[in-house]
């Protein structure tokens, strides 16, 4: 027998189905092995030895891979095939030599780009060993990050209160959407006009034209900059005489995009589908994974995430067959498209991001997906079959206009194209984030020399418009662009900023938080290096070289630690003053913007002669005057202009307090606070003030008076329970918005408002929680019905129930998965016994009754073949409720990790 190691359990059911009864599959659940969070996990003092842990879901999986071991005559290691993958291979191995396991049992290493029955058993043909490069390049990109992060942040705990972490990606790209606000606050609008004749040709044709230039001078975008300007160039157009002075038709080709790779796939699934880029990379894990098709399961697309934008030969041909039978042959082009990377240093050998079989077509698997999983495989279908269609042809046009008044000549331009041949585009067109395009309007048939009829002059005022902030797709692009961060980096480094409080998302836009803004100035002045673009990429083109075995991964971590260590050392005597004076300078434009009077921005208007400046309190940064204690105004960063007047007016204002107002019944002061584990609202006073936290992705400087009492009326009653009549109430506790009816609580979504959550919907929430439905908590909810079966010896009930893994066996705390050669209908209470005795023993659970564990009854018990596997399987169906991959779930333990970039 053989033993196959994959990651997660959904890519071990689906492969278990390709490979007959000489395989055991089993999942390890991602990484089995992590750094502890904590001090001297990487120790520089002796050569960066690095202290792996295996605790708790790591330890169970290590010892279910050694027990399966014991009958295999070789071990697989099947896991994905990057560095990541690479990675949890060597650790899987590691934790086996040190228990000492293996003994003489042979390792192959195999990996596959698609998890399909050919893909999978062309790699079990052709095996090979761990890849150590890969290793390395992995365990330097960890110790740098832990490096970087566990030496950093204390620094940034103790020179600036309210931050929470840096991290050696994370902080660049907190600087990236930094820079962006601070150029959008340093921008300044600037009036211009544009002039517009609409235009007719002799027959009845309508277009409109642009000045472009006058008395021989180009007129550019800006050039008419006051109405005065736009006003005498109107006069002389409306009495102009208008002739074609030029006709120019130029052929263009406009060629397909390349299909997937992870960033294309996260900007594309972003503008189009409106998903996050983490939300992208699980619905992409799913699809690669399998999905049951029909009683099949098989992987739907190749593994997403890779810097390759090429295909396999035989992916191509199917492209090509596919195109003709659906489009035609002209839509065929003659020679195969090859695509290259153009990004240096691209690490990942993998193909570009496909359907595994590009003949299955959206409409063939979309009543076999959720309606999300769906979407996101019909657009890498979409673009696949796209990047093999033949060129779009285009005929742009530009047709120049002499305008003749008086002595004055002036000159428009109309531009515009017509499509000749769709090709790629009947298919495909890529989003951009600004989509004008004032060239794709067809025009009229205009010949040289030809007069053209004037129908209206339009001068229009316009203003310059500060350069949008990033949406997480741009963002995405633009640390492509800088060489920041790698494929399977991008969705958690965006993930940890939101995370942290350093940004928040509006209309789809990244918005940096108040503490982001000071993170990134106290870093930019006293770390500058290791936030700017440059060092990074250099940094990133470095480890990718020694996944390519050029450098040896400790001599990068020394060169790296030896000037770390010294710029970190240069902090030690930093006063705070030095702090303040250096993110007053930084932030000043932010903090203390233009006044509308003119008058000096850092001067107190409460006492007349005191500067406002930065202050670091215990819950953060705030404005005051310098004049304290005589002078008390305080202020958060950055409110409105009411805000800080409504501070001023009673002076008294403390650290990190603002004051709404008052409430109308108990005439007792409003306000919002920021506390130690976030702002909240505070009504008044004295020992045990009224409060409540604000709702997640609510900001402290968009609350007013009216919905902080809104929030301060919660628990309130919005519906009651259609069975028992009694009230349903919705509140904001601990984790977050509820509803409640008695002793059910049910969590409210993402998409839901406390403040305006109706009856309908709260009940809905309620019912669904306590019969089992999508709203259960963890997906789950009340225990469906079972089949009783009996008494365990040692006391407990013993219920077999259907379960979303499959059928189990319930006896308290402890649930075993049912093997396959058991149905929930067929099961003897002495089987249910063994089963749950195993996995009791195996998971450290308790039953209910007296013992740990009890022998079953005297009777022949279930097939050893039945219940061996069914402690692993219980163990992977537990799991597997929480996660369905491994790698979301590492995404998420590095975004709780100080120490993670």
């Amino acid at each position: 027998m053989k033993l196959l190691v994959v990651e997660s359990p959904a890519k071990a059911k689906t492969i278990n189905k390709y490979l007959g009864s000489d395989y055991e599959v089993i999942a390890s659940f991602g990484h089995i092995r992590d750094l502890p969070a904590k001090d001297g996990s990487v120790d520089p003092e002796h050569d960066f030895a690095m202290k792996w842990e295996i605790e708790g879901r790591g330890a169970k999986q290590v010892a279910e891979i050694v027990k399966a071991l014991k009958g295999a005559d070789k071990l697989i290691l099947a896991t994905d095939p990057d560095r990541e993958g690479e990675a949890i291979s060597w650790h899987v191995l590691e934790a086996l030599n040190a228990k000492r396991a293996l003994k003489g049992i042979p390792v192959e290493r195999v990996t596959f780009n698609a998890v399909t029955k050919d893909a999978v058993q062309t790699a079990l043909a052709n095996p090979r060993q761990v890849d150590q490069a890969l290793v390395d390049a992995y365990l330097a990109r960890r110790a740098l990050d832990y490096l970087v992060g566990f030496t950093l942040s204390p620094v940034l705990w103790r020179k600036l209160p309210g931050a929470r972490s840096a991290g050696r990606v994370q902080s660049v790209a907190l600087r990236i959407v930094c820079d962006r606000e601070r150029e959008i606050e340093a921008f300044r609008a600037r009036e211009y006009w544009s002039l517009v004749a609409t235009l007719a040709t002799a027959a009845g044709g309508v277009f409109d034209a642009r000045l472009v230039g006058a008395d021989g001078k180009k007129i550019t975008r800006l050039d008419i900059g006051t109405g005065d300007e736009a006003r005498a160039f109107k006069e002389a157009l409306e009495s102009a005489a208008f002739n074609v002075a030029n006709v120019e038709a130029k052929p263009v080709k406009r060629h397909p995009y390349p299909p997937f790779q992870t960033s294309t796939l996260q900007q594309e699934a972003s503008r189009k589908l409106g998903l996050a880029p983490a939300r992208t990379m699980q619905l992409a894990q799913r699809l690669y994974e399998g999905v049951d098709i029909g009683g099949e399961t098989v992987g739907l697309i190749t593994y997403m995430r890779t810097d390759g934008v090429d295909m396999d030969g035989s992916a191509i041909a199917a492209a090509r067959r596919v195109i003709g039978k659906e489009f035609g042959d002209a839509y065929v082009p003659d020679v195969p498209r090859k695509y290259t990377v153009k990004a240096k240093n691209a690490q990942e050998a993998h193909e570009a991001i496909r359907p595994t079989d590009l003949g299955r077509l959206p409409a063939m698997v979309a009543r076999h997906l959720e309606p999300e999983q769906a979407r996101l495989y019909e657009l890498i279908w979409k673009r696949t079959i796209a990047s093999q269609m033949e060129s779009a042809s285009l005929e742009r046009t530009t047709v120049d206009i002499a305008a003749t008044v008086a002595d004055r000549d002036l000159e428009l331009r109309a531009t515009g194209q017509v499509t000749l041949f769709d090709g790629f585009l009947t298919l495909y067109q890529e989003s951009r984030d600004d989509d004008e395009d004032e060239d794709s309007k067809k025009l009229p048939v205009m010949k040289t020399g030809e007069s053209l009829e004037k129908r209206a002059i339009a001068a229009d005022q316009h203003f310059t418009e500060p350069p949008p902030r990033y949406s997480e797709a741009s963002l995405v692009k633009r640390m492509e662009e800088l060489g920041i961060g790698r494929p399977s980096t991008y969705a958690a480094t965006l993930s940890t900023l939101r995370d942290r409080e350093y940004v928040r998302i509006e209309k789809k836009r990244l918005v940096p938080e108040d503490k982001g803004m000071l993170v990134t100035a106290f870093l930019e002045s006293f770390f500058n290096r290791y936030v700017a673009f440059d060092f990074t990429a250099l940094l990133e083109e470095k480890l990718d070289r020694v996944s390519n075995a050029e450098i040896d991964w400790k001599v990068l971590l020394r060169e790296f630690w030896e000037e770390f260590t010294k710029s970190i050392g240069d902090t030690k005597d930093l006063r705070v003053t030095e702090v303040l004076e250096a993110l007053n300078g930084v932030l000043g434009p932010h903090v203390f913007p233009q006044r509308e009077d003119g008058g000096d921005p850092r001067s107190c208007q409460v006492c007349g002669t005191g500067t406002l400046s930065l202050k670091l309190g215990k819950f953060g940064a705030f404005v005051g005057c310098s004049n304290y204690p005589e002078c008390r105004y305080t202020r958060p960063l950055t409110v409105s202009a009411a805000d800080g007047e409504a501070t001023a007016e009673g002076g008294t204002g403390a650290p990190g307090v603002r004051i709404l107002g008052k409430d109308p019944v108990t005439e007792a002061e409003v306000t919002v606070r920021d506390g130690r584990f976030g702002p909240y609202i505070q009504l008044g006073e004295g020992e045990k003030p009224k409060r409540s936290s604000l709702p997640k992705g609510m900001s402290p400087g968009s609350v007013d008076l009216a919905t902080a009492l809104a929030l301060l009326s919660l628990p309130k009653e919005v519906a009651r329970h259609p069975e028992s009549g009694e009230p349903i109430l919705a509140g904001i506790g601990r984790y977050g918005p509820y509803v409640q009816h008695g002793k059910t609580y049910a969590n409210i979504d993402k998409d839901d408002d406390i403040l305006q959550i109706g009856g309908n919907r709260a009940i809905d929430l309620i019912v669904a929680k306590e019969t089992g439905g999508p709203g259960a908590r963890f997906g789950r909810g009340a225990a469906v019905p079972g089949r009783d079966l009996g008494e365990h010896p040692t006391g407990g009930k013993l219920v077999v129930r259907a379960g979303k893994y499959g059928p189990y066996v319930n006896w308290g705390k402890v649930n075993a998965t049912l093997p396959k050669s058991l149905t929930q209908e067929a099961i003897t209470l002495e089987q249910a016994v063994e089963l749950v005795n195993a996995k009791a023993e195996s998971s450290g659970v308790k039953g209910p009754g007296k013992a740990k564990a009890a022998k079953a009854p005297a009777k022949k018990p279930a097939a050893k073949s039945a219940t061996k596997p069914a402690a692993a399987k219980a163990g992977a169906a537990k799991a597997g409720a929480k996660t369905a991959t491994a790698k979301p779930k590492a995404a998420a333990t590095k975004a709780k990790a100080t120490a993670k970039g």
